[in-house]
Formats: structure tokens, C-alpha cells, sequence
């Protein structure tokens, strides 16, 4: 296990990174959620990142701004959902590296702003706003202000929806090596990794933690919008676009990915999610939301109870934030 912990270390040590992540991800054993379902289920709570209310984007954008910087760039430009935790983070980033930040979001514009987006004007973003709901176009919106500016003379770093490139992958790659040294530390071997997956950033890293360092668990990502088959082109693309980046060879391994707990669509409430919700918060103190973490909670569970999982396993939950939501 040790040679696997240094494995990692050793591809990423030389790229450069911000450190607003500052409080270490704690990991441990949810005791009563654990006894409900007679296995031994853990949390990653990467909520708790200690950066403008944390999330996995912190891990992201650890890497992304300061790429940006390295580049010479002045200005952040990142598109989402008018509630979106990226760029809830990414809007921090820019406050606190005096960098101008540039958000389109999708969705109408909110009267009284309320969640991420009051937070993104408190932050002083600049925010413009589009009808689009496919990415493609809203992408096409975000080159199209990306050259606007440029023409204004701002040297400009735009990011994808989630953060999801080569770099931001990074991150996650670096919380996979967390993963590892808890596993040697406490002398445990995690069976399933569950992980909510959207843009697919956050499960591509484990992914390819998983390729570099022959892992034998399972990472199961359960999607928030994507179908199945969509979802796991992304990540299997990422997971190679990455390994070229790092200028390493991989296998990769299966890609597990489910898309039967979004419910109606992206950002819709399900009654499994909300019961998740629910069950997190009354026994073990920790609040999910209804978009990302309470959706992939309601999959962990569905999958024990219809004994996908085995009784003596040992699961490893990943918190990835945006309870945010929950106050919208």
C-alpha cells in the first residue's frame, strides 16, 4: 500500500496548486446509518474543504486557478446553472487571487438572489445570464464572451461546466491518494466508492487513481442528469485527456455509472433523494442536498437494500458538497 500511496505523489508532485482547501477531508464511519443498513459505510466529507462553504470544486479550482495564473490570465470565466457550486467557488477564487470573475449561468435570473448566486454577487462576480439548457450551446455562449474580453484586452482562462478538464481532474486524483493513506493508516479496504457524477471530473479522478494504482474496489457514480451511456464517454475521455496531460500510460478499468436515481431531470427533487436527505441529517448530523449528494445517497442505499453490495462490505460515501442547495 505504501508504494501505491507514493505512486501517485510522485505524478503529481511537479504540478503547481492553489491551497484554499485548507481543512484536511476527514473520513469516518457513519455508526448509525451503518447499523440501519448492517454494513460498514464511511463519508469523505469533502463539504467541509473550508473554502466559501467547501465542495469538491475546491480540489478542482485548487488546480484550475492556479494553471490560470501560471498562465498569465487576469480574468476567470465559468458557465453553469444559476445555482451552481462551481461557480459559487470559482467566483471565491477570483475575490481572493484579485482576479475579475466572469459567470454565465443558466436559468432565469432570480429577483431576490438567494443560495450560490447571492453568494456570487456578494463574491462580485460579474453574472450574465442565457435560455440555453444544452451545454453545447451554452459552451458556444461562453466562447463568444471569452472573445468579447479579449477584444477588451483582459487575458481571459475559460473553464467548462464543473470545472472538468485535464487539470481540474487533477484534483480528485490527489483525493483518490487521500483515500489510500486513510485505507493504510487504519488498516481498512474500501469495496465501493460512491460518488455523485455530473460533469464527471470528480469520478474521472478516482478513475484514474484506480488505473495508476491497480485499486481493486468498485467506483460507482451515480449521475445527476447524464444518461449512462453519455456519462461514461465523458469520464472515460477525461480519464485518458488526463493520463496524456501527465504524460503516463493507463488500462483503463470498467467505468461503473447508474442514471436511474436523477428522477425526471437535472435539478428535479426525487422522493428517494429527499428520504436520503432525511436519513443523513436525523442520524448522523450531516446535511445533503437534493441536486448532487442526496441523489447519490438514495443510490448507495438502493443498492444495499436490493443486496447489489455485499452485507460485509465496506463503502466509502464522498460528500461532494453543494448543501447549499438546501437554502435556496
Amino acid at each position: 500500500m505504501y508504494k501505491i500511496y507514493i505512486m501517485i505523489q510522485q505524478i503529481i508532485k511537479n504540478i503547481p496548486h492553489l491551497n484554499h482547501s485548507m481543512i484536511p477531508t476527514s473520513i469516518y464511519k457513519l455508526n448509525k446509518i451503518s447499523k440501519i443498513h448492517n454494513t460498514d459505510i464511511f463519508c469523505m466529507r469533502d463539504d467541509m474543504t473550508g473554502f466559501a462553504f467547501g465542495g469538491n470544486k475546491t480540489r478542482k479550482l485548487d488546480y484550475l486557478v492556479s494553471d490560470a495564473k501560471n498562465q498569465g490570465a487576469n480574468t476567470l470565466l465559468a458557465v453553469g446553472a444559476v445555482q451552481s457550486n462551481f461557480c459559487r467557488i470559482a467566483a471565491a477564487y477570483g475575490a481572493v487571487e484579485n482576479m475579475q470573475v466572469h459567470l454565465l449561468l443558466s436559468g432565469q435570473k432570480e429577483t431576490i438572489p438567494s443560495g450560490n448566486l447571492l453568494l456570487d454577487y456578494l463574491f462580485k462576480a460579474k453574472i450574465s445570464y442565457t435560455n440555453s439548457t444544452e451545454n453545447s450551446k451554452i459552451e458556444s455562449e461562453s466562447i463568444a464572451i471569452e472573445k468579447k474580453l479579449k477584444r477588451e484586452g483582459k487575458k481571459v482562462y475559460r473553464m467548462p461546466m464543473g470545472g472538468s478538464t485535464p487539470v481540474g481532474v487533477i484534483g480528485y486524483l490527489n483525493a483518490f491518494d487521500e483515500i489510500l493513506s486513510y485505507e493504510k493508516k487504519n488498516n481498512i479496504k474500501f469495496d465501493y466508492i460512491f460518488v455523485a457524477s455530473g460533469s464527471g471530473g470528480t469520478q474521472a479522478g478516482m478513475v484514474l487513481g484506480k488505473a495508476i494504482t491497480g485499486w481493486d474496489g468498485d467506483i460507482i457514480g451515480i449521475s445527476v442528469g447524464r444518461n449512462s451511456g453519455e456519462l461514461n464517454t465523458v469520464i472515460k475521455n477525461l480519464v485518458l485527456n488526463t493520463a496524456e496531460y501527465l504524460k503516463i500510460r493507463i488500462k483503463i478499468p470498467d467505468i461503473k455509472v447508474t442514471d436511474k436515481y436523477i428522477g425526471k431531470s437535472y435539478g428535479e427533487h426525487t422522493i428517494a433523494g429527499f428520504n436520503a436527505i432525511s436519513a443523513f441529517a436525523t442520524n448522523e448530523g450531516i446535511i445533503l442536498d437534493n441536486v448532487y449528494t442526496g441523489k447519490a445517497a438514495s443510490g448507495m442505499i438502493d443498492f444495499i437494500k436490493n443486496g447489489k453490495i455485499e452485507t460485509d462490505s465496506k463503502i466509502l460515501f464522498i460528500h461532494t458538497g453543494g448543501n447549499i442547495e438546501i437554502f435556496e
